[in-house]
C-alpha cells in the first residue's frame, strides 16, 4: 500500500500534523500549513488590545487592499515601478511642507523601515557634515559625539555604538523627564555632531524643550563660533503636532532643525513598518552617502541602509494622505487625544494615580501610583489587566530616575470611548483585587551600557 501523502489527509488530520525538528522533507497542503501557522499565534496578544505599542493595528479595507497590491513590488526597482516611486516622492514633498520646510529649499528624504533606519540616516548625515567641516578647518575628526536626553529611544544608542559616535546622554531626574537646556554646557562641545530632541517621547509622551535648546545653541555659537544643528526625533509626535498644534514651533521653523524623522506606522496610521526621514534641504544629506546603481534597469540613486523592500507601506501612506488630508488627520487626532484625556481623568480621579505628563500633547497616558498605594505596584497592575487581554507597559524610568515606575497607555485611534470605558473599569477592578490580595511583581533588572553615574556618559 503506497504511503499516504499529506494532501490525501482529511482537514482534521492535516491540522494535527507536527512540525519536524529538522528542515521538512516534504510539504503539506496550503490549508494545513495555514492552520498550523495560525494556531501557533493563538496565544499571542490581541494587537487591538496591545496598548503598550504605538504601532498601528487598524486600517481601512481599501488601504489593506492597496497594502496587499504593493507587497510584491520591490521598492528598490524604480525603473520597473516608476509610479510607485512617485508615491514616495510626493510623500517626501508633502511632509516637508507639513513640517514647515523652507519654500525655497529642495525637499529631500526617504521612506525607511521604521524610524530606526530614519534615525540612522539622520545621524550619518550629521556625522559626515561635521567631519567634512572639521577637515576643512584642519581640525581633529576622531572624536564625534552626540548629545541627547535619557528619554532617548534605543535606536539612538544603536547608532552611537554601530557608527562609533560618543554617547553624551543627559540623565533624567524624578519629575523631569525631558531634555532641556539646563545641563547642555556639561555635554556640548566642538565635537558634537548634533543635538537630538524628541517630539512625543515614549516614556511620557512629552516633548523636549525645543526652543530652550535652540536658544542655548544660538548663545553657544555666539560665544564659541561653533554651529551645532538639531535633529528632531518625531517618531510619535511628528504626525500629531502639525494637526493639533499648527502654531507650535517644533519643526523646520526653528533654524537649527536640519532633519526630522517620524514613524508612518504610528500616528501616520500605516501598518508596520514605515518610517520617514526628511531633511530641511537637499544639501543637508551629504552626497558622499548616496550610491548610484543600474543593475535593476535604469540608473537610480539609493541613500538608505536597506535596499530591497516591499512597496506596501509607502503606498498605504500615500493612500492615507490623499484619503484623509489635513482635515481628516486633525479630526482623528483630536478624538484620540480626547479619549486619552478621558482615561487619564478617570484614573487620576480614583486617587490611586498621579499623571506624569502634565502636558497632554500626544495620546499617551503616563501614570505613576500615588505614595499612598503600598500593597502593589505598576507592574502588578500590568500583570493583572493582562488577564483581561489588555497589554499595558510598566517600566522603571531611565537614569537617574530609576526609582520612579510608570504605567503607560498608548491610546491609538481605533480605541473608541466605549473601549476606553471598559479599559478604565478593568484597571479599577485590578486595583481593587490587588488592594485586597497584594502584589508581588518586581521591576526587571535591565543592563544599560549607557547608564549615567556622574558627568558625561
Amino acid at each position: 500500500m503506497p504511503p499516504i501523502k499529506h494532501a490525501d489527509l482529511t482537514p482534521y488530520e492535516q491540522f494535527n500534523l507536527e512540525l519536524p525538528e529538522n528542515f521538512p522533507e516534504e510539504g503539506m497542503s496550503a490549508r494545513a500549513a495555514q492552520a498550523l501557522v495560525k494556531s501557533e499565534c493563538w496565544t499571542d496578544a490581541n494587537p487591538m488590545l496591545n496598548l503598550s505599542s504605538f504601532v498601528t493595528t487598524f486600517t481601512e479595507p481599501e488601504a489593506a487592499e492597496i497594502f496587499k497590491d504593493g507587497s510584491f513590488r520591490n521598492f528598490a526597482d524604480p525603473d520597473m515601478y516608476p509610479h510607485t516611486k512617485h508615491t514616495e516622492d510626493m510623500c517626501v514633498k508633502w511632509l516637508h511642507h507639513l513640517w514647515n520646510g523652507p519654500k525655497d529649499a529642495e525637499p529631500y528624504g526617504a521612506a525607511t523601515i521604521g524610524s530606526s533606519e530614519a534615525c540612522m540616516l539622520a545621524g550619518l548625515a550629521h556625522k559626515w557634515n561635521w567631519r567634512q567641516a572639521r577637515e576643512k578647518a584642519g581640525k581633529d575628526t576622531t572624536k564625534p559625539n552626540m548629545v541627547t536626553g535619557g528619554n532617548v529611544q534605543i535606536v539612538w544608542k544603536k547608532f552611537l555604538k554601530y557608527f562609533d559616535v560618543e554617547p553624551r546622554i543627559v540623565p533624567l531626574e524624578p519629575g523631569q523627564y525631558c531634555l532641556n537646556a539646563d545641563q547642555l554646557d556639561e555635554y556640548v562641545d566642538e565635537n558634537t555632531i548634533c543635538v537630538v530632541a524628541i517630539a512625543g517621547q515614549t516614556f511620557t509622551g512629552e516633548d523636549d524643550d525645543f526652543q530652550a535648546i535652540h536658544d542655548w545653541l544660538d548663545a553657544y555659537e555666539e560665544k564659541t563660533g561653533v554651529s551645532i544643528p538639531m535633529h528632531i526625533d518625531g517618531a510619535s509626535g511628528g504626525f500629531v503636532n502639525p494637526f493639533l498644534y499648527p502654531d507650535y514651533e517644533w519643526d523646520f521653523r526653528l533654524p537649527r532643525v536640519q532633519s526630522i524623522n517620524a514613524s508612518g506606522h504610528k500616528f501616520g496610521l500605516v501598518p508596520p513598518g514605515l518610517g520617514w526621514i526628511i531633511f530641511k534641504d537637499r544639501a543637508v544629506f551629504n552626497e558622499d552617502l548616496v550610491f548610484y546603481v543600474n543593475y535593476l534597469g535604469g540608473e537610480a540613486a539609493t541613500a538608505t541602509l536597506n535596499f530591497s523592500k516591499s512597496s506596501a507601506t509607502v503606498m498605504a501612506q500615500y493612500y492615507n494622505f490623499i484619503r484623509l488630508g489635513r482635515e481628516g488627520y486633525t479630526r482623528i487626532m483630536k478624538q484620540t487625544v480626547a479619549n486619552a484625556e478621558y482615561i487619564r481623568d478617570r484614573l487620576t480621579a480614583t486617587g490611586k494615580f498621579k499623571i506624569m505628563n502634565e502636558t497632554q500633547r500626544i495620546p499617551v497616558v503616563a501614570l505613576t501610583l500615588d505614595k499612598s498605594v503600598t500593597r502593589y505596584n505598576e507592574f502588578d497592575i500590568s500583570n493583572k489587566v493582562r488577564e483581561r487581554g489588555w497589554i499595558l507597559s510598566a517600566y522603571s524610568m531611565p537614569a537617574n530616575a530609576q526609582e520612579v515606575n510608570s504605567l503607560r497607555i498608548v491610546v491609538r485611534p481605533h480605541l473608541n470611548r466605549d473601549a476606553s470605558e471598559i479599559l478604565v473599569q478593568d484597571i479599577e477592578m485590578a486595583c481593587e483585587y490587588l488592594e485586597e490580595h497584594g502584589g508581588n511583581a518586581t521591576p526587571p533588572k535591565l543592563h544599560d551600557p549607557h547608564k549615567v553615574s556622574s558627568g558625561k556618559c
